[in-house]
């Protein structure tokens, strides 16, 4: 097999596209033959040496892929030398072939392209967890969505959409602003550009929203916060900007709000059974056309580099995929 390898977490430098062993697939695991692997935000700081988890190196990064089971590990039922399948993996995507857990797979519908697929497992995963599951969004209610033009901005403003709820959503432009509305956010403030305070005021009525999902962290989480409304639900889903905020809980006491955590990744592992009930209800959100990956670019696996230089530099609308032939 060949893949892209990173031989120490100092950044994008230290990849090299190289041969190695193909995997043999453990108890419990699959062994996938790549055709399609996304890019998400964790894996610019895997490679950094910046992620919670810090993978011995030399190690291949790549974090949720697609492609076809060409060899089954013992006690990995359900699942058969030929099936379709996404999968995610702390590291190992940026391959032409990368053993994965069974538990973190599941079947994709012939319908779906492998490079949908792709990009659908982490983002629109995370998102489901974050407002169904830790938020219990309802019909009706309005959520606010920062950093909406990446991946799990995205796919947020979908799937609230499929729920019945209103989007707002906060970006970076006026581009940005104009990409959010396209795919059904029904309001999008330039936070660039205005007071974030006072215009999700105008936006709400005075109530502010029910909702806050917030990839970005940083300097935007207390204006943003300040903002929510009675009983609203945070959701810390990350920190692109680099910075963790301090929030005063004061504020939170103030407005009978909730502070939530949302950590995707553990909850498919610890609670497997709830995680493949979500992936079914996107997978059926998909085929009836109610949420669809937004691809920024589709790219040979070879450009792997030139897409963590885009996404570095906050360049991307939605997800960048790579594909292998």
């Amino acid at each position: 097999m060949e893949a892209w390898i990173c031989d120490s977490p100092i950044g994008t430098n230290a990849l090299r596209w190289d041969s190695l062993p193909t995997p043999v697939p453990g108890p419990g695991q699959l062994l996938v033959r790549v055709s399609a692997a996304s890019l998400n935000f964790p894996d610019i700081l895997i490679v950094e040496g910046k992620y919670q988890f810090k993978p011995t190196p030399p190690f291949v990064p790549g974090s949720e892929l697609a492609g076809i089971v060409t060899t089954i590990g013992r006690g990995a039922d359900g699942f058969a030398v030929g099936d379709r399948v996404a999968a995610t993996s702390t590291t190992g995507g940026f391959a032409t072939h990368a053993s994965v857990e069974a538990s973190q797979s599941w079947k994709i519908p012939t319908a779906m392209p492998f490079h949908d697929a792709a990009a659908l497992t982490l983002t629109y995963g995370t998102a489901h967890h974050a407002l169904l599951d830790r938020a219990a969004l309802q019909p009706g209610e309005t959520v606010l969505i920062l950093g909406a033009a990446g991946g799990v901005g995205t796919a947020a403003i979908q799937i609230a959409k499929a729920v019945g709820a209103r989007v707002i959503a906060a970006v970076s432009s006026d581009e940005k602003a104009a990409f959010c509305r396209s795919l059904g956010a029904d309001a999008a403030i330039n936070y660039g550009s205005g007071n974030l305070r006072d215009t999700i005021k105008a936006l709400t009525n005075g109530l502010g929203p029910d909702v806050i999902y917030d990839p970005v962290g940083g300097a935007l989480a207390e204006p943003a916060f300040r903002s929510i409304g009675w009983r609203g639900r945070y959701l810390v889903i990350g920190f692109a900007s680099g910075t963790i905020p301090s929030l005063p809980f004061n504020l939170a006491l103030l407005k009978g709000a909730s502070i939530t955590g949302v950590f995707w990744g553990d909850f498919a592992r610890r609670e497997p059974a709830a995680h493949a009930k979500a992936m079914d209800q996107l997978a059926d959100w998909y085929l009836k056309g109610q949420i669809k990956p937004w691809l920024d670019e589709v790219l040979p696996m070879s450009r792997l580099p030139e897409a963590y230089a885009r996404m570095a530099a906050r360049l991307t609308n939605g997800k960048t995929v790579l594909t292998n032939p």
